[in-house]
């Protein structure tokens, strides 16, 4: 239960039907079919909801907030939820399916910083298990997805040929698995466009 500035209070599921209103409206501008319009209003407003209170410590109150909660910008699920976006909208650009070879080679920063990144996705889930603090979970998909947003935008993953494509896609396959993964574990769906 929510307490509103005049005191009265607001049950979980109204919360939830309004953030999946309200993620509705954004999505209602998208060219998609309306039963699509409608699944991924759920998954962003459901997860917007859910994000919210699982990135904040346990212990700490929080300012309760539509517009950042429902952002497409900064520790939110939508942003989370818009880099798989982005990652799957890459695979689905491809010409045929995703051939990956053994052998990759990190040239570029980004690509070592978001190695790196990846590499510590295990450390995290240990450690969210170890203090039942689910907040470093989110906060460490937080920081992939803003790696991951700079790698796109350093690196570009379809126009690149050879060696350097093989290892872009799979530095933005293992990043599209483990943020599914990660937001899994927090109860989060997400969606292949947004």
């Amino acid at each position: 239960m929510f307490k509103t500035r005049s005191g009265e209070s607001v049950g979980l599921l109204e919360v939830i039907e309004e953030a999946v209103e309200r993620a509705g409206v954004v999505v209602a501008e998208r060219e998609l079919p309306d039963d699509e319009k409608s699944q991924i209003a759920e998954v962003i407003g459901i997860g917007a909801v859910k994000y919210a209170e699982l990135s904040q410590h346990r212990m700490t109150d929080y300012k309760f907030s539509w517009d950042k909660m429902l952002s497409l910008q900064g520790n939110t699920a939508p942003y989370l939820i818009n880099a798989y976006v982005r990652i799957r909208s890459i695979f689905r650009k491809l010409d045929g399916t995703a051939q990956f070879e053994a052998k990759c080679e990190l040239t570029e920063d980004a690509e070592r910083k978001l190695a790196l990144k990846l590499s510590q996705f295990g450390e995290a889930v240990h450690d969210v298990l170890g203090d039942f603090r689910p907040n470093l979970l989110a906060q460490y998909l937080y920081e992939l997805a803003d790696t991951f947003h700079g790698f796109y935008e350093a690196c570009p993953v379809l126009r690149s040929e050879g060696m350097m494509r093989n290892t872009r896609l799979v530095l933005c396959e293992v990043t599209g698995r483990v943020l599914q993964t990660g937001l899994d574990l927090l109860g989060i769906r997400t969606t292949e466009r947004m």
